[in-house]
């Protein structure tokens, strides 16, 4: 969702906007009046007669996240997960006592079984780079910000009904390189399997080529409702939230010995489509539990039960408060920070020696594409990447040169809606009658005329010739997520900072101007790119940088040790599916369980499932 776009804007509740792809099917008309009805005559208004209208009925599944459109189950869904969702649960449950011995950590004697909760949370690195913009700070002094606040004494355990806070807060940008090292294996087994006719057509159990990354869950929204032939190409990998939300519910169900619905997971993030990632089916225990008769005796777990995102952290600690900048911008003591219940898996998720660089060539939202070229550049020495910019900034080309010029692998990026759709265009397979060769299907003349080759055909001068291609729905990337705070967020946040502030002629705070707009994002790049100083800090102490091939072979170590210590193949705990969605507004009611369910849900009060 373009930041420009939030809840905040939400005001029909009733129809997707005018700009939806998906507009409200006609509905059935009402009865017509009785015959003898006089046509001419004149009532008075208190005896006419209500009408009863049909309540709107949109289901979750027709939430389309784009920059055009937002629906009334989008509201349902981002007033269910918010930040009075995270504080009714910490109320609602206290946190499960832990003990912390030779063997590790574990269930105290004491706890009462099913009563209580295990709160964890994973924040992405344009969430720090958000609040460290706002209060003026690095990221890595956000990061002990955000620590404190969710785990700290002077946090949220410093209110509420029993006190409870996040007993770990993982760094999604551990399980992003999992991803990232994945992204690489998905891209060389597809270049391998390459048909001879080079069409791109790979085994079933990988993506067409050119894959297109899958993490940005408003770009799948519009692939799955509008573009279903693109559905084969998505990478089959978990997004960073997902795969964080699988880990932690599975390792810690098993290692502590509770059920996953006891361990509860809130993810802080960018955007709001985030939210419409973690209600998906797919991403559920359904998905990782191999005991059959548990699948059936209970209502699929989320991975993620909650998403929040940076603004509504605000919103957060201010229900509590809490003044996020005058909380200590130091590590937490060691009382509040509990070794993971597992020792291998404790050193993979919080030590820094795994994690990729953070830079300009990598992009502000993940790495995905600059990744896989630098997998690629390690395994071809003396090559090197050239870099063609497309009509605006948010579209690039990248070819991997081979040391005599030979092109060795093409990759691009596409960010914004306006170029993703200008790339589906390319994707598009032809129509039959318009292939060379091809007899027309319809009338007599004409029948042996052949037709030009259409531009959207996957061919030539099409997109078919990339291997994998970058995808985000946002301009800019996720550091411009929709959820992100904005500039007049940061001016109440930190109002003492003259940068930020702007007055209109009576010296009231104005409207921010586009190129305000543009220079509150480069300062939150900047506070992203910011985690690269603290990392040349960090080294200075520490051991050298690890390279590519040993940071894959540590990821690939530690993934598949994941995998044998919860007895279940790595692909159903790092893969997920897609799936074309149909629209079922204005059909029965008996078409859709769903429709009735928002109905009952958009009644609750406060959110929460």
């Amino acid at each position: 969702m373009s930041a420009i776009l939030s809840a905040d804007d939400l005001n029909d509740f009733i129809s997707p906007g005018v700009a939806c792809i998906k507009p409200v099917e006609t509905l059935p008309s009402k009865q017509a009046s009785k015959s003898d009805d006089n046509p001419y005559e004149v009532t008075t208004e208190d005896k006419v007669q209500p009408e009863n209208l049909p309540p709107a009925e949109i289901s979750l599944t027709d939430c389309l996240a784009c920059s055009g459109c937002v629906t009334s189950a989008e509201a349902v869904l981002v007033s269910l997960q918010s930040h009075t969702e995270v504080l009714n649960t910490l109320d609602a449950y206290p946190e499960i006592p832990l003990n912390q011995g030779q063997n590790g950590i574990t269930v105290a004697n004491n706890a009462t079984p099913n009563e209580g909760r295990v709160f964890v949370a994973s924040v992405s690195p344009q969430v720090r780079a958000s609040l460290a913009a706002t209060y003026g700070m690095s990221e890595r002094e956000a990061t002990h910000m955000i620590h404190q606040f969710l785990s700290g004494p002077q946090g949220l355990r410093a209110g509420g009904k029993h006190g409870s806070g996040f007993t770990w807060v993982v760094d999604t940008n551990v399980m992003r390189e999992a991803v990232l090292v994945l992204t690489a294996d998905e891209v060389s087994e597809s270049l391998a399997s390459k048909d001879s006719s080079g069409t791109g057509i790979t085994s079933d159990n990988l993506p067409k080529r050119p894959i297109l990354s899958s993490a940005c869950p408003g770009w799948i929204c519009y692939a799955e409702k509008t573009h279903p032939f693109i559905l084969p190409h998505l990478s089959r990998l978990k997004s960073p939230q997902a795969l964080s939300g699988t880990l932690l519910k599975t390792v810690l169900s098993k290692t502590l010995g509770i059920s996953p619905s006891q361990v509860w997971h809130v993810a802080v993030m960018p955007c709001f489509d985030k939210k419409l990632e973690a209600s998906r089916e797919e991403l559920t225990d359904v998905s990782w539990r191999t005991d059959a008769s548990s699948i059936e005796s209970h209502s699929p777990i989320r991975d993620v039960d909650c998403v929040i995102t940076s603004r509504e952290l605000l919103t957060l600690a201010s229900s509590r408060g809490i003044s996020l900048p005058n909380l200590p911008l130091k590590p937490l003591p060691e009382s509040f920070t509990p070794h993971f219940p597992d020792r291998a898996l404790n050193s993979f998720l919080f030590s820094k020696r795994t994690r990729s660089e953070q830079t300009f060539a990598a992009g502000t939202s993940g790495g995905y594409l600059y990744s896989v070229l630098l997998a690629f550049q390690a395994r071809n020495s003396g090559s090197e990447i050239v870099t063609q910019r497309g009509r605006n900034a948010d579209v690039v080309d990248y070819i991997l040169m081979s040391q005599d010029g030979q092109p060795i692998l093409k990759a691009g990026r596409y960010y914004g809606f306006r170029n993703i759709q200008n790339l589906v265009r390319k994707l598009k397979p032809a129509r039959l009658s318009r292939l060379p060769g091809a007899k027309a299907q319809v009338g007599g003349s004409g029948g042996n005329r052949r037709q030009p080759m259409s531009r959207n055909a996957t061919g030539g001068g099409s997109g078919s010739d990339y291997a994998y291609v970058e995808v985000m729905a946002c301009p800019g990337g996720c550091t411009n997520g929709g959820g992100q705070i904005r500039v007049e967020d940061a001016r109440e946040a930190s109002s003492g900072d003259k940068a930020l502030m702007s007055t209109d002629s009576t010296g009231a705070p104005s409207k921010p101007s586009p190129h305000e707009q543009r220079a509150w994002l480069a300062r939150v790049d900047e506070a992203y790119y910011s985690m690269n100083s603290d990392s040349e800090a960090d080294n200075d102490n520490q051991v050298a940088p690890v390279s590519v091939a040993d940071r894959e072979s540590k990821i690939h170590e530690n993934l598949q040790y994941w995998s044998e210590l919860m007895g279940v193949p790595l692909s159903k705990l790092v893969y997920t599916t897609f799936r074309e969605v149909q629209s079922d507004v204005g059909k029965s009611q008996n078409s859709s369980n769903d429709s009735n369910r928002v109905v009952e849900l958009a009644g609750k009060i406060g959110g929460g499932w």
